[in-house]
C-alpha cells in the first residue's frame, strides 16, 4: 500500500451459527414408583457451536397438588460438571445429568424442563 493510489477491495462472506443444545434421549420417562422412593435416570447433553465456555443452569419444574401445596420433586446433578468446554478440535465435550424425582405425595406429572446456558439461550 506505501502511498500507493490503488484500491484494495477485500469481500468476507460468513454464517452465523448460533449455539444449541441436544438431548439423548429427546424426551425422559421416569417410572412410577412407591412414595418416597427416588427413581433416576441420566441424559446426555450434546452442546454444538459454542465457541466459549458456558455453563449449564436447570430450571426444575414446580408441581401443584389438588390441595394447593406446592412440591419440588424432580433434582439434577451434574457428576463431571455443568461448564461447557471448547475441545481442542473446536468441539464441544457432552455433559451428563442425572435427574432424579422423588416424591411423599401422589403426583403425576408432564412438562418441561429447561436447561439454559449462561446467555439465556
Amino acid at each position: 500500500l506505501n502511498d500507493n493510489p490503488s484500491h484494495y477491495k477485500i469481500t468476507l462472506s460468513g454464517t452465523v451459527k448460533s449455539p444449541k443444545i441436544n438431548f439423548n434421549p429427546p424426551f425422559l420417562m421416569l417410572m412410577p414408583v412407591p412414595l418416597d422412593v427416588k427413581t433416576e435416570t441420566a441424559i446426555n447433553i450434546i452442546p454444538q457451536d459454542y465457541l466459549r465456555q458456558s455453563q449449564i443452569q436447570v430450571e426444575l419444574p414446580e408441581l401443584k397438588l389438588e390441595d394447593g401445596d406446592r412440591i419440588y420433586p424432580f433434582s439434577v446433578q451434574f457428576p463431571e460438571g455443568q461448564n461447557i468446554v471448547l475441545s481442542s478440535d473446536g468441539t464441544n465435550k457432552e455433559l451428563i445429568c442425572h435427574i432424579s424425582f422423588k416424591s411423599s405425595r401422589p403426583v403425576s406429572f408432564l412438562g418441561n424442563m429447561f436447561f439454559i446456558d449462561e446467555e439465556e439461550n
